[in-house]
């Protein structure tokens, strides 16, 4: 992505909120789950099955918008495309298996990854910033500002 960027200060002003979009869901759907120990459906579970994936992607989008690339979008893009779906559909499959008819009814009601604007489904879990401390979401957080860092630096000390 750095190589491929091109970023002004628009680019990384709209970038900065985009990422900062996805980061925060990314928190928000952090702090309700307890991995393979509980289901997941309130918060940002009761709008999207996959809101860390659906943030993650905000994330990604931020980063190619803030590059002003348009290659640097494709290559993003085609990341997104070529992993997610699988990634979602094994983690669809294995979730089915572990929480059976619990799932169903949740995947039932809750769209796989484009939201929906009402919550839907079981809200069977509450935020909690201890559970976004053992997810350790700080890691995805810490990117944000690293990514948008070595864009800025791209564009202040490289040429276009």
């Amino acid at each position: 992505m750095v190589a491929l960027a091109r970023p002004r200060p628009w680019s990384l002003a709209a970038g900065l909120l985009l990422a900062l979009a996805g980061e925060a869901l990314r928190l928000w759907a952090s702090g309700h789950i307890e991995k393979t120990r509980a289901l997941a459906t309130g918060g940002p579970y009761a709008h999207t099955r996959n809101p860390l994936y659906l943030g993650s992607t905000l994330m990604a989008a931020g980063i190619a918008v803030a590059a002003a690339s348009p290659w640097a979008a494709v290559a993003a893009a085609a990341y997104f495309l070529a992993f997610y779906p699988a990634v979602i559909r094994e983690e669809s499959a294995f979730l089915a298996s572990r929480f059976g008819a619990e799932y169903a009814a949740w995947a039932g009601a809750v769209p796989a990854f484009l939201p929906r604007a009402r919550p839907a489904g079981p809200r069977g879990t509450r935020f909690s910033w201890p559970r976004v401390r053992a997810n350790r979401e700080w890691r995805t957080a810490a990117a944000v500002p690293l990514a948008l860092l070595l864009l800025w630096a791209r564009a202040r000390w490289l040429p276009s």
